[in-house]
């Protein structure tokens, strides 16, 4: 089943750049490095073969999840987004109520999450927590350590 994800521009262009990476460079340059270690004899034994061998897989793993996100990924038009209520792509600040601290973040899809630079995953359990909320409402998010609140203290895009 393929899973829709939105992104911005900026979002899916480096998703894009990322896997033009890894097909352009790294998979040649994986592949001579095969090829250098067969050249070396006996590959029964040849450990630098293996750990190329095993080096590719783990790459073409990696660029066949990323030709499925590229695929399904959807640019979001966000003049048509309702800013009365968080969803993706919202810049929200909220307070969490126990110690009063404000933090901010953006909504994003899960391969543009950066949470230092205030980037927070859609999926993650607070951006679920905030999905459909408004300024004023108090969010009830169960995190691993318990149950948080925040209050929704402001909404832009």
């Amino acid at each position: 089943m393929s899973d829709i994800s939105y992104y911005s521009p900026e979002g899916l262009k480096k998703l894009k750049e990322e896997l033009h990476q890894l097909e352009q460079v790294e998979r040649p340059r994986v592949t001579q490095e095969i090829a250098d270690a067969r050249d070396k004899g006996d590959l029964s034994e040849n450990a630098e073969y293996h750990a190329a061998k095993e080096e590719q897989s783990h790459l073409e793993t990696k660029i066949a999840k990323l030709k499925n996100v590229v695929a399904n990924a959807r640019i979001l038009d966000e003049s048509q987004l309702d800013t009365s209520k968080i969803l993706i792509h919202s810049n929200v600040k909220i307070k969490n109520i126990a110690n009063g601290m404000e933090f901010s973040y953006r909504l994003v899809a899960d391969s543009e999450t950066d949470v230092r630079n205030g980037k927070l995953s859609v999926n993650s359990p607070i951006g679920k927590g905030l999905l459909g909320k408004q300024v004023g409402d108090v969010a009830e998010i169960q995190v691993p350590s318990g149950v948080m609140k925040f209050e929704i203290v402001e909404i832009t895009r």
